[in-house]
């Protein structure tokens, strides 16, 4: 494991899985970082720069759900569950990219 994949790794196992204030505060602070190192991949080499961008797409899809999941006018289960979709879309992007990136050998 090279120093990105660790900090993928890092960032997928502190994504929360209960709606709270203090959970979409950590969840938006991941997504950012999260944006930082999919930069840093992206930079790493022509192959990288080719295949990042959908993971782009994938942080506006949580920032959405996880906005949706604060709308004072939702009820709390549908704030639950957009948060919960939040998440879940997320992991699921982490998870791609790590498969993806593996150990960053792709050129």
């Amino acid at each position: 494991m090279n120093a990105t994949t660790t900090a993928l790794t890092a960032l997928f196992e502190r994504i929360p899985r209960r709606h709270s204030i203090e959970n979409v505060k950590e969840i938006n602070s991941i997504v950012q970082e999260y944006e930082d190192v999919l930069m840093k991949i992206e930079a790493e080499n022509s192959f990288y720069e080719k295949n990042v961008s959908s993971y782009f797409n994938d942080l506006d899809t949580v920032r959405a759900l996880i906005k949706k999941s604060t709308d004072n006018k939702a009820s709390k289960k549908n704030k639950d569950d957009f948060f919960d979709d939040g998440s879940s879309a997320l992991k699921d992007s982490i998870q791609s990219l790590l498969a993806m990136y593996s150990d960053g050998s792709k050129h």
